[in-house]
């Protein structure tokens, strides 16, 4: 039996945020370069998407490539651009039929010119669709949103927008690059690593974490069932008593 059959489809998680990581290990334990791993991650990718459009997930954000991914040998970081462009014409079509809405958070200005172009030109071509909103987080560095946040408020109350008092989550919140969607209820790492890695650190404050031994190439479908299924059985308090619940 699949997970997915396990799945109470009343209590499907809003928003599920993936860390995905291990796509040069992967590709190392079998003799080849890091690129062949991250070739392979897209197969992944397409897994989770598919997961999340046929159980109704509303939002799927992936950590495609952080502020500090720059700081890799050059031609990998080239070949993980071509990646991006290449894999954006390819399933646009499938975004298309299956009603996908993507979006970009993260410091899209430091990507490569034909980079911009097609990322913008996917976002604007599948703007109006209203199913599950895939979210690519590129030049992403948690701080660094924290730290812009920060600079838009600081400017409002500059210019008497606002005043201090009237900072409070909430508008903290919307200054973020993800104003407008809702915060994770479930995180993801793969690899085996425990760690966030700069990833939406404001966002996660009371989302569910999930460690996965795999590497990144090797999640399915079945996967995501899983996770989501293992979710559902946990208890999310938010600071109150089982009782209280």
């Amino acid at each position: 039996m699949s997970f997915k059959d396990k799945i109470d489809k009343n209590r499907i998680p809003q928003h599920i945020a993936i860390i995905m990581d291990g796509n040069g290990r992967w590709a190392k334990e079998k003799g080849e370069l890091r690129v062949f791993g991250h070739k392979n991650g897209v197969t992944a990718v397409r897994e989770a998407l598919e997961a999340a459009v046929e159980i109704g997930l509303n939002y799927l954000t992936l950590y495609a490539f952080s502020t500090e991914n720059w700081n890799r040998p050059q031609f990998e970081v080239d070949a993980l651009m071509e990646l991006l462009v290449n894999s954006l014409n390819q399933e646009l079509p499938t975004f298309q039929e299956n009603n996908i809405r993507v979006n970009s958070i993260g410091r899209m200005s430091d990507l490569p010119a034909h980079c911009q172009v097609t990322l913008q030109s996917t976002i604007e071509q599948t703007k109006n669709n209203t199913g599950c909103t895939l979210t690519l987080a590129l030049s992403y560095g948690s701080r660094q949103e924290i730290l812009d946040a920060t600079k838009s408020i600081a400017e409002k109350v500059k210019k008497g927008e606002i005043s201090v008092d009237d900072i409070n989550e909430e508008m903290f919140s919307n200054n973020l690059y993800t104003h407008g969607i809702p915060d994770p209820d479930l995180l993801i790492r793969t690899s085996g690593e425990e760690r966030i890695s700069n990833y939406m650190l404001w966002q996660i404050a009371y989302s569910e974490l999930f460690f996965l031994p795999i590497m990144w190439p090797e999640f399915s479908r079945e996967t995501l069932f899983e996770c989501i299924y293992l979710y559902q059985n946990r208890e999310r308090r938010f600071g109150k008593t089982s009782e209280q619940l």
